[in-house]
């Protein structure tokens, strides 16, 4: 009670409206790509709170939207046979990095999250394909580093999509694969931010309110999504991808 009364006590309406246009026009591009509801968050909520403020804001939302996602998935078990290692590769990863988030350089892992997601837009925007394989290996790998970033930032959607669109996968099995990958990060992370000591009582609440909004602005991306031809997916995703990434380096750098 004590929580919810400081929250009452501390209430900024502009600040509340900032952050509700915030979480609409990331959701909507959770809702439409699949991907990118930390990315799109992360590069906007950094410019009115500080990162460690901001990331265990989009715990609850993370996990709504990608239990959602996965749900409405078809051929789900078959989805989890093929992407089982790189699930467990970013369970861990995700768990063991994001108890130290705190201890990071949290500008400069941003600033290169947002080149890799820049140049990794631009490479196949260009038409250069990527040489990625189906094997264990690059579950693995790619897994670890997915893992590793999401710990520290609350971000491993731009590898999971690298390894995704690479593999020239379906836009309904890319919705379901990813949806499924990120919820797999979703309790270690939660449980690691748990241990660094972020993901607190009034975070939780804040968390909760934004969960409404965010799920408003998933549905309206969803609606959106199911009138847009795959090949216009791709190139959106990749558009989208870039001026994140651009977002994040400025975010980064100022």
């Amino acid at each position: 009670m004590s929580q919810i009364i400081n929250l009452i006590s501390n209430f900024d309406p502009l600040q509340t409206l900032i952050l509700i246009g915030i979480f609409l026009f990331a959701a909507i591009v959770k809702g439409f790509l699949g991907i990118g509801l930390p990315a799109a968050s992360m590069a906007f909520l950094t410019l009115v709170m500080s990162p460690t403020e901001a990331i265990p804001l989009l715990w609850l939302s993370i996990l709504a939207t990608n239990t959602l996602q996965f749900a409405q998935a078809p051929n789900k078990l078959d989805i989890a046979r093929e992407y089982w290692l790189f699930a467990l590769a970013i369970m861990v990863s995700i768990f063991v990095t994001s108890m130290f988030i705190t201890a990071y350089p949290t500008a400069l892992l941003t600033v290169a999250i947002g080149i890799a997601m820049m140049l990794f837009s631009l490479n196949l925007l260009l038409g250069v394909k990527l040489n990625i394989g189906p094997g264990r290996g690059w579950h693995l790998g790619f897994g670890v580093l997915s893992g590793v970033l999401g710990g520290i930032s609350s971000i491993w959607s731009p590898t999971v999509a690298m390894y995704l669109v690479a593999r020239d996968v379906s836009k309904e099995r890319f919705i379901g694969a990813t949806g499924f990958l990120f919820l797999a990060g979703v309790l270690p992370l939660g449980a690691g931010q748990l241990v660094a000591g972020i993901l607190t009582g009034p975070a939780l609440i804040k968390s909760s309110l934004a969960l409404i909004v965010v799920l408003i602005g998933f549905r309206i991306g969803e609606l959106l999504r199911q009138r847009v031809s795959q090949k216009l997916f791709r190139k959106a995703v990749l558009i989208a991808f870039f001026f994140m990434g651009l977002r994040l380096i400025i975010n980064g750098i100022t």
